[in-house]
């Protein structure tokens, strides 16, 4: 039955109305779930969002009268092509996210599919109990997707894989009738079988019980089927889990469970709604990790048999290529701190018991042996947060490789492989001479070693029909090698349409004929995610590339050469979902998805319809024309964090300004946008008479008056003006002379808005030993830059970086106290500005610094020491402005705070504050402002005492701070100029 046309076109129409949730069906969403992160893409009939398990089976039930595909989806992070496909995609994510009871005596927990593996165990930590099972994308992977592919991860030594935790399931089978899976006794088992001819749920039953009754079926299985020692197995169906139950083996204690079967098997043979899953105690509490250094790849993976009897919690192999690309992650770079000198590979072994003194002694224990057996050169051990920072380094390995220019990548083809852990090296060492001599390419290797689960990417170009050839014989002959050691070619991704092909060559066709017979009792229509795991088509269809395609050259304002121009921009993409983690997992990306939880609102979402738009556009002479394309757009707060916390780099506030600026072009700019791009010019027209802004925007009747006709929520404050600009009283007082110079970029919030934090800032300064001098400069650009007037921009860059640069070096730097306007230089100057000027801005670039970089520094150097601060005590809780977290850090942040020696700085786990700019204040957005606000940062400033000071050095931060709490959040160098013993005086507000 073909599942990409139905019969007679469906009534979608229908449909929507029955369910309690949605049904859509533009060209947006359809864009939007035609991918996930492997390289598949095929646009799906509709997208449905069940918002109720009634919803579900109404869904299911369509599906079988209409003979469409029920295609199972929730984070959409698969690799092997999962959840694409033709039929309708159900997103059982979004609103089927709650955790239904927990049982602590049992440890046992009850959830629907869209819970989050980490949101789970911080949910379960108070009982002192947590999920085990741990994949790369446990911050954004929802438990029926872990369910579905049978995850596991890094600590599976220990926890094993999803299935091991999988007691029961409840949902529907392909007729819709409800169902739960458990464990069966015997006369369970066999009461189930003796159920009506009428009911699918017992013919199922029957299926098992006469296809693994027989010996012969048994053996057969036993025979084809990957060597059981290997414990991360996913090829096909887990037929040879279920066959060890009592039923079929009198020796066995263990009852029958379906649920064995279901975990992996990919939605193509049940819809689940409900999980119940074991839980385990929390792990020991001493943990170190051992961060082993070999010369070669070989070398580490023959140290990996030595480190298995010290009991360890991981073993996992990190080689050169991975951390290479870490040299060209803004925020991993900084996870390299353990590596010495280029190794090879780095074994990362994680030893955790009740004491430390029994963690150390089996560290010097494991550290011998290698050292015994000449394997490695280098044994650190990293303790506290220093682990989490290597995990973090190993968690981006998939989407960090795949971050390099060009069409050449390492793709997902056979990244998934796994042998008897014993068989690794020389496995390995064949693959490695298959990829060298035959193919003349070079390949990245990752892995689990600890169970023989290998992630290797072989680099070559899906655009050219010599790359695509290869993508096939590449897994061709891989396959072949894995059946050699007799191994499993998915260790956890699972088959997908990637390898469900290859299942009858893996396993013979006496047990794919098993299975197809499995698949055809379960889903006799064929609806339930076809063309996954059995009868898949062609492994090399339906890729996202394709030779008949090449790839379009647009002309841009900014420079997207780093990236080989701004369609490759957005294909730097591969769908790996860090945008879609939550507020409680950290990090600032992506403020619009954490408070939708909709797909169109994350980064991948954005970057998806981007790069569909520009590879096909309505009009080649206007691609950037686009309606899908600004829809996707519009909540993007433009906040950066993508750019650094994205593992593939990809900058959407860059991509957002060049949209915009073309969407001028066609339609020109809209009245707020123009106005807000010329904040600048307007501050300064009203400098000259500040007390009548004040008094009608101290007034709320004609403040909202005036917001409305604006465009601004009539609740949302409007910034006073200060009486007088920061430039007019510097130049109107008197320098003391000092040593050294600093020049102080006077930004035009700070001007104008902010001014007495600029007096403190420039006296702070002075009082450190500095001369302060205010250079003759022009606005940053940076709100003409969020609104997409790049030219306009351009033109203030070439102007601050001709007048900047011949007075700036490193013995005179530039410092600003406003992050977004400051890090301007860093960031979007060098990319607005030509070659000729480009050197120039990079130059600039290299010695221009938040001030509180510039006092770490200093402090650093020993320039600054404490004893120019009071010593008394001082608690102070830090919301870091995202353009800090993306292009700069806290730390030193952190550390200026504490120069005085009796103040304590914690970080708030906050992301966006949900201002950006001028996002926070406009009608349409002021709700979603407010209630990103709400996920973190407003609670945690609500829940301080009034002793406790909030630091926050965006403007747009601070504001947000006081409209959302009634607090006042201080400039960090408003705390340090208060702290300073010896006072500069008094701050003129006149």
């Amino acid at each position: 039955m073909s599942h990409s046309a139905a019969a007679a076109k469906p009534d979608l129409t229908g449909l929507a109305a029955q369910l309690d949730g949605s049904l859509e069906s533009g060209d947006l969403v359809r864009t939007l779930y035609a991918t996930d992160a492997s390289e598949y893409r095929e646009t799906p009939l509709a997208v449905a969002f069940p918002r109720s398990e009634i919803d579900v089976r109404k869904v299911v039930l369509f599906c079988a009268r209409n003979g469409l595909g029920f295609i199972p989806r929730t984070a959409g992070t698969s690799i092997a092509g999962q959840v694409v496909g033709s039929g309708l995609v159900v997103d059982l994510g979004r609103h089927l996210n709650q955790v239904v009871a927990v049982d602590p005596a049992k440890r046992r927990v009850r959830v629907q599919p869209g819970v989050v593996r980490n949101e789970l165990n911080a949910f379960l930590q108070p009982y002192g109990i947590f999920f085990g099972p741990e994949t790369s994308t446990a911050n954004r992977a929802m438990i029926g997707g872990m369910v579905g592919n049978n995850s596991c991860g890094s600590n599976s030594i220990v926890y094993g894989s999803t299935r091991d935790h999988l007691v029961s399931a409840r949902g529907f089978l392909s007729d819709g009738s409800p169902v739960r899976f458990g464990p069966l006794s015997e006369g369970e088992f066999h009461a189930k079988c003796a159920g009506p001819e009428s009911s699918l749920e017992a013919r199922i039953y029957r299926h098992c019980r006469d296809l693994l009754s027989p010996a012969e079926n048994r053996e057969t299985i036993r025979r084809n089927f990957p060597k059981t020692s290997i414990p991360r197995r996913n090829t096909g169906y887990a037929l040879d889990l279920l066959m060890d139950a009592r039923v079929f083996d009198p020796s066995s204690d263990k009852p029958f469970n379906l649920c064995r079967l279901l975990a992996g098997s990919e939605g193509t043979l049940f819809v689940g709604v409900e999980f119940e899953l074991e839980c385990s105690p929390l792990p020991p509490p001493h943990s170190a990790l051992l961060c082993a250094h070999f010369s070669s790849v070989d070398e580490a993976l023959r140290a990996v048999t030595l480190a298995l009897p010290h009991h360890p919690y991981a073993v996992e192999l990190i080689d050169r290529h991975l951390l290479e690309a870490t040299k060209r992650h803004i925020e991993h770079a900084k996870n390299r701190f353990f590596v010495e000198g280029d190794p090879g590979a780095v074994l990362a072994i994680d030893i955790r018991h009740d004491t430390a003194e029994a963690t150390a002694a089996s560290l010097r224990e494991l550290t011998a042996s290698l050292k015994m057996a000449g394997l490695g050169y280098h044994y650190p051990v990293l303790q506290g947060s220093d682990q989490a920072r290597v995990w973090e380094l190993r968690r981006a390995g998939q989407a960090l490789i795949s971050n390099i220019p060009g069409d050449a990548k390492p793709r997902e083809v056979v990244e998934d492989t796994a042998v008897d852990v014993r068989d690794l090296p020389a496995y390995i060492a064949e693959f490695d001479a298959i990829m060298r001599e035959k193919y003349r390419i070079a390949c990245v290797y990752y892995a689990h070693a600890g169970t023989g689960e290998i992630h290797t990417r072989p680099l070559f170009d899906l655009k050219t029909p010599e790359g695509q050839r290869m993508f096939r014989s590449v897994a061709e002959d891989i396959a072949a090698l894995v059946k050699k050691y007799h191994g499993s070619l998915s260790g956890e991704h699972g088959d997908g349409r990637l390898r469900g092909e290859f299942i009858p060559f893996m396993v013979g066709e006496e047990c794919y004929e098993f299975m197809r017979r499995t698949k055809a009792v379960f889903d006799p229509l064929g609806i339930l995610n076809p063309g996954k795991i059995i009868d898949t088509p062609p492994m090399d269809t339906s890729l996202r590339h394709s030779p008949d395609h090449p790839t379009p050259e647009y002309e841009t304002v900014f420079d997207f050469s780093s990236a080989l121009g701004v369609v490759r921009a957005a294909e730097q993409c591969n769908g790996s979902g860090e945008c879609r983690k939550g507020p409680l997992a950290g990090g600032a990306m992506c403020p619009s998805y954490m408070a939708t939880r909709s797909e169109k609102h994350s980064t991948r979402g954005r970057a998806n319809v981007l790069r569909e738009a520009l590879l096909h556009p309505r009009d080649a002479l206007k691609p950037f024309d686009n309606e899908e394309v600004r829809e996707v757009m519009e909540l993007c707060l433009s906040c950066k964090a993508c750019k650094s916390e994205c593992p593939a780099n990809v900058d959407m506030a860059k991509l957002k300004a060049e949209f915009l600026q073309h969407h001028h072009d066609a339609h020109g700019a809209p009245l707020r946008s123009r106005v807000v791009a010329r904040f600048a010019s307007a501050s300064r027209i009203a400098s000259f008479a500040p007390q009548t802004w004040n008094a009608i925007f101290s007034n709320p009747t004609l403040r909202r008056a005036v917001n409305r006709l604006i465009g601004f929520h009539p609740e949302r404050s409007i910034p006073l003006l200060e009486t007088t600009p920061l430039s007019r009283w510097n130049r109107k007082r008197a320098k003391p002379p000092r040593k050294r110079r600093v020049y102080f970029f006077c930004d035009e919030f700070t001007e104008y808005n902010d001014a007495s934090i600029g007096q403190k800032a420039i006296r702070l300064l002075e009082a450190l030993g500095y001369e302060v001098v205010i250079p003759d400069h022009v606005e940053s650009g940076r709100s003409r830059l969020s609104k997409g007037f790049l030219r306009e921009a351009r033109e203030i860059a070439r102007q601050n970086i001709r007048r900047l640069a011949p007075l700036i070096s490193a013995e005179t730097p530039l410092v600003g106290i406003e992050p977004s306007a400051i890090l301007s230089f860093r960031d979007e100057y060098i990319d607005l500005v030509d070659d000729t000027e480009r050197e120039q801005a990079r130059a600039l670039a290299k010695h221009t610094y938040l001030v509180e970089e510039f006092l770490a520094r200093e402090a650093e150097a020993g320039h600054i020491g404490p004893e120019a601060f009071r010593t008394e005590k001082r608690d102070i809780r830090l919301h870091g402005h995202c353009f800090q977290k993306a292009l700069s850090s806290l730390d030193p942040v952190i550390r200026a705070l504490q120069l005085p020696q009796g103040y304590v700085v914690k970080v708030i786990p906050s992301g966006c504050c949900g201002m950006a700019g001028s996002f926070g204040y406009e009608a349409e957005h002021y709700d979603i402002s407010m209630q990103i606000g709400e996920l973190v940062l407003f609670p945690a400033v609500r829940s301080l005492p009034p002793d406790i000071l909030v630091a926050a050095a965006g403007t747009s931060c601070r504001h947000q701070i006081r409209d959302g709490t009634g607090r006042r959040a201080l400039h960090p160098v408003e705390i340090l100029y208060e702290a300073l013993r010896t006072s500069s005086g008094p701050i003129d507000r006149k």
